[in-house]
């Protein structure tokens, strides 16, 4: 997310992804500890809730800290920091919306909130918002400009939303004041992929992976890495490697499913790209290695459905053309190949320009 594999997986969203990158981080951790109220039984009770709730979030005990907070704004209903922790609870409990309506709430208590547009901005990111996200940085920026977390936060952002030159310099700022910071060097190399600069990616893939040998995004982009070299083998290690520390994670299941079809194991490679589009079947890279297994496997009509779906996802996808011409072909279809290797070829797909060039004349 993401090559032969493709999609950059962002490290908080999402590294390289589909075949991916991931680009994959963890909601702001904006949790404020103590405060201080007036002294009415309402808000001294609301307090003690306050605290409650705290002490199970920093247990994981989410949903005990939810009900704590839920307790406190019982008490104060304005209480911006219950709603913002709330939040944060709901977020790690899998409960994106229910922590952006927290999060807004908090702003509405209280419109300086910065921490609180800091986690709605992430939760924004997470759901697909990523003009609402930038937003919310953007009202932040002042505060938070020499935060690496923020940084890292306004790239992810510029990805989402194509600005590659924003991106860049965010991710490059977020490293500048934290040279160890995995998250963004994760996401810079996922960045830096998705331009065909590989060896600037090679290198911070690499850098991430000696500050921590187990995070799981730059793992999986190490394995875009050496699958785009050739070495299959070894990139299915470095995938095997991500999904021990997120198994469930349906960019690293295409990926491992693309590298089986590569290694020659078709039937081993099936059950992880279903598993993968059962998980995320909006992920145009894993309808493009099913489309490959089909191809591989001469059942020409069901590739053509999965190449033609990957096209309504997302034609930047790599070789597209060159593959739905192959299947067009296959199932007896000369002019819709010819067509389809045309549109490669204005796509600046090689591939597609050769077979053209050969079978089209």
């Amino acid at each position: 997310m993401r090559t032969a594999l493709r999609k950059l997986y962002w490290t908080k969203v999402r590294n390289f992804t589909g075949h991916s990158w991931p680009v994959r981080g963890h909601a702001a951790v904006f949790v404020l500890l103590l405060l201080v109220f007036s002294c009415t039984k309402d808000t001294d009770e609301a307090a003690q809730f306050f605290l409650r709730g705290n002490v199970q979030l920093q247990k994981r005990e989410y949903r005990e800290a939810i009900r704590y907070y839920t307790e406190a704004l019982d008490k104060k209903p304005d209480f911006a920091d219950a709603f913002n922790n709330r939040g944060l609870a709901k977020f790690r409990n899998d409960d994106p919306e229910g922590a952006l309506a927290d999060y807004s709430r908090a702003i509405q208590a209280d419109p300086d909130f910065g921490a609180a547009y800091l986690n709605r901005a992430e939760v924004r990111l997470e759901t697909g918002d990523a003009a609402g996200s930038l937003s919310d940085l953007q009202r932040i920026r002042t505060e938070y400009q020499d935060s690496t977390y923020y940084q890292t936060r306004l790239g992810d952002a510029y990805v989402r939303l194509a600005n590659t030159a924003q991106a860049q310099a965010a991710y490059d700022r977020a490293i500048q004041l934290k040279a160890d910071n995995v998250e963004a060097l994760t996401n810079r190399g996922a960045l830096y992929f998705s331009q065909k600069a590989f060896e600037p990616a090679r290198e911070d893939i690499e850098k991430a992976l000696r500050i921590n040998p187990k995070q799981d995004a730059a793992l999986n982009n190490q394995s875009l890495l050496l699958a785009r070299a050739g070495n299959y083998a070894e990139a299915l290690v470095a995938v095997d490697r991500a999904l021990t520390a997120n198994p469930d994670q349906p960019y690293y299941l295409n990926n491992k499913a693309y590298l089986l079809l590569m290694l020659n194991r078709p039937a081993d490679a099936l059950p992880l790209v279903q598993e993968s589009l059962r998980l995320d079947n909006a992920n145009a890279w894993a309808h493009r290695t099913l489309g490959l297994y089909y191809l591989n496997q001469q059942q020409a009509d069901k590739a053509l459905t999965e190449w033609r779906q990957v096209e309504k996802l997302d034609a930047s996808v790599d070789q597209l053309y060159y593959y739905l011409g192959k299947a067009e072909l296959a199932a007896g279809n000369k002019a819709g190949a010819c067509a389809a290797w045309q549109r490669g070829e204005l796509a600046g797909d090689q591939q597609a320009r050769s077979e053209r060039a050969a079978r089209c004349r």
